[in-house]
């Protein structure tokens, strides 16, 4: 069983020591260890992932104690996560449909470890592309008349699922304060990296008559403040003069594509971590 450890701490001396001889007391092998030390804030970070013998069982006892021994007397905030069930991930949409076919194609192909129970839109065009890959299609209307309904009706059907994460591949809509709070650093969006200097609806217009050199992508966590969490990826690629606004939107859309299912693997991974309103990204 691979079994992955994610501290973040104050900073002071002999935590790497004593956690790594924790482990190997406790019938674990280390295959990965990668720790950052954010200076200024006087904070260490820290991601582990350990192998225990096929004998090892008492997984529950390993938490007790590592709380015990050593997260309480680091002040350490720190989670456990095993590789014994895939987590589940919702994906919404609303009518864009290049970043759901990416990640829809990389969970077929087997590249994203998940399970997706279901796909979520404010609208129907895309319930196609759900039935193509054989995926449960939910479509919940949203607009300013229904939206405290609609917002519970996207819950229950979190909850019921029992969802870990959410994905908006492209969901056009501002995502509640009652979501984010439910799901917090566990939201991941997309948004071309013209925000905010080219906000509006369409940014790669605004983009190409500034005369713009570069145009890129990032992927982030979602927080109330509308396309400023945590930073999770980014990418960028090249344009000139030579290049039309469909070769804007084109380029734009590949780079969603490619930066939002980076994101994704990251924190399937478990390699982000969220402090202060930034990441810790490890490799």
């Amino acid at each position: 069983m691979k079994t992955t450890i994610l501290v973040h701490c104050p900073d002071q001396s002999g935590i790497i020591s004593t956690v790594t001889g924790f482990i190997h007391r406790n019938q674990g092998n280390i295959v990965y260890l990668d720790q950052h030390v954010d200076k200024p804030a006087n904070v260490f970070f820290m991601r582990t992932v350990i192998e225990f013998a096929d004998t090892f069982s008492d997984l529950k006892g390993f938490k007790s104690l590592f709380q015990e021994e050593l997260a309480s007397i680091y002040k350490m905030k720190w989670s456990l996560h095993t590789d014994k069930k895939l987590p589940k991930m919702a994906v919404f949409v609303s009518k864009y449909n290049h970043c759901l076919y990416d990640l829809l194609s990389r969970y077929q192909s087997g590249e994203l470890a998940v399970e997706i129970p279901f796909i979520l839109s404010n609208h129907d065009d895309l319930k196609y592309i759900a039935d193509q890959f054989e995926i449960p299609f939910f479509h919940i209307p949203f607009n300013k008349q229904n939206k405290v309904e609609a917002e519970k009706e996207q819950l229950a059907l979190l909850e019921k699922e029992k969802i870990d994460f959410i994905v908006l591949a492209r969901y056009m809509q501002i995502v509640s304060g009652m979501l984010i709070n439910k799901f917090q650093n566990k939201i991941i969006n997309i948004h071309h990296s013209f925000l905010p200097a080219f906000a509006g609806a369409k940014p790669y217009h605004a983009a190409f008559k500034r005369g713009v050199k570069i145009i890129g992508a990032t992927s982030h966590y979602v927080t109330e403040d509308l396309d400023a969490g945590p930073i999770i990826e980014q990418d960028v690629t090249t344009v000139s003069h030579s290049h039309a606004i469909e070769d804007f939107i084109t380029k734009g859309r590949d780079l969603e594509k490619i930066v939002l299912s980076r994101g994704v693997k990251l924190h399937i991974a478990r390699k982000t971590m969220v402090y202060n309103n930034k990441t810790i990204i490890f490799t």
